[in-house]
């Protein structure tokens, strides 16, 4: 397997949309919570104030996703889906029997299927490790986190259109 397997894959409306609010959140965003934390502070004793706590938390979380999306726009591959050749590559949509049952889901990043209905599995994921450069009625396996071996058969691999 290439080192290219783990680049993330974006669409160009993905990482034009994640651009914004990585923006947002590292103007804006952090003004405004900058904002609510001094608020809560001149309320007084910080120990029993659960407006501050929660201003705190949400400053940690908004932090987290500044640092999640600086890494994910610095690594992403942008452009469009890779046009369908039968396998299995970040940006195609799958259909497999895994376990028994048939699911269909995209291979890649969730962030370029918002506002899909389908499911999203990462190509770093135990399931996109096993089936990643599979060809349509190739068959393997991968270890779920109970440490039951779960058989996965490609059906159909397409070109995801968003």
């Amino acid at each position: 397997m290439s080192t290219d397997a783990q680049v993330p894959f974006l669409t160009q409306e993905a990482y034009d949309r994640l651009v914004a609010e990585l923006e947002h959140l590292s103007t804006t965003g952090r003004e405004e919570i900058a904002k609510r934390i001094e608020a809560a502070r001149e309320e007084g004793d910080l120990k029993e104030n659960g407006g501050y706590h929660a201003a705190k938390d949400e400053q940690g979380k908004q932090e987290a996703r500044i640092r999640t999306l600086e890494n994910l726009l610095k690594t992403a591959k942008v452009g469009e889906a890779p046009p369908s050749r039968g396998i299995v590559e970040p940006g195609t949509v799958v259909t497999a029997i895994v376990a028994g049952g048939e699911e269909v889901f995209l291979l890649g990043s969730r962030e370029i299927a918002v506002g899909s209905d389908l499911d999203v599995y990462s190509e770093a994921s135990p399931l996109g490790q096993a089936i990643l450069g599979l060809k349509v009625g190739e068959k393997s396996s991968y270890e779920a986190p109970n440490g039951r071996s779960i058989a996965v058969e490609i059906v159909n691999v397409e070109t995801y259109t968003g």
